[in-house]
Parts: structure tokens; C-alpha cells; sequence
């Protein structure tokens, strides 16, 4: 059997979701006053880029932290634009302490190691069923 952690409801609001993850977390996603929405949270491509940057940014800490490289901050940019047909994302990665030039390049390559990288990347399927 199949457990959903994450549980998303809708609200009196146009198009505001109610979000709960794992019974703990809360946040709320919406769409833009220009779209319809009340702007009362994040859109959900939002969420998801987010869920990208800050997994790069979890990955990057707890690789550093095993290495024992002096990473002091991570800031992490991420973007998307559709192109024909075909969405972008581009991530840009602001990483200081002292660090060498071949350990900022080891990051780079373990940024797109990370969960939500390779989830993206793949060709995940989704089910989508009705509940009874």
C-alpha cells in the first residue's frame, strides 16, 4: 500500500492550496493576482524549483562536511524558462570559504547528484488515481 505523505487541499480561495508534509510542516501554494489567484504563496513551480536549489544547497553541505572542506555558505539561484515546448532550468551556484578551484569544481559535479536533480532528470512516472 501506497503512504502519502504529503496532503494538499484546497481552499475557499480561488486557487490557494493548503499543504501539509509528513503532519508536520505547513505552507500554502497559490497562483499570482495576474493569473487568478490570491498570491497567498508560492506557485507550484516554484515550490518545485525551490525543493531543487535547496536540495543542491543540502547536498553541497553535507558533502563538505564529510570532506572536511571549509565551505562557509551556499546560496543557490534557480530560474526556468520554456523553450520550445521544452522547460529550462538553469541553477546558478554562489559558494564561499576557503576553498580550492578543484573543490569548487567537485561541488559543481555533486550539485547534480543531488535527490531532486535526478528526479527531475529521469523519466519519473505518475500515477494518478481517484480515491475510493
Amino acid at each position: 500500500m501506497v503512504m502519502y505523505p504529503i496532503k494538499i487541499s484546497s481552499t475557499s480561495d480561488r486557487y490557494r492550496q493548503d499543504i501539509k508534509i509528513n503532519d508536520k510542516f505547513q505552507l500554502t501554494a497559490d497562483e499570482p493576482l495576474d493569473l487568478g489567484g490570491t498570491d497567498a504563496g508560492a506557485c507550484p513551480i516554484d515550490l518545485v524549483l525551490a525543493g531543487l536549489g535547496s536540495c543542491k544547497a543540502i547536498t553541497l553541505q553535507m558533502y563538505a562536511e564529510r570532506k572536511g572542506w571549509e565551505l562557509e555558505n551556499i546560496e543557490v539561484d534557480v530560474a526556468q524558462q520554456k523553450v520550445n515546448r521544452q522547460y529550462q532550468i538553469s541553477v546558478r551556484l554562489h559558494l564561499t570559504g576557503n576553498l580550492t578551484t578543484e573543490q569548487k569544481q567537485r561541488l559543481l559535479i555533486i550539485a547534480d547528484k543531488c535527490p531532486v536533480h535526478k528526479l527531475l532528470e529521469s523519466s519519473a512516472q505518475i500515477e494518478t488515481v481517484l480515491a475510493n
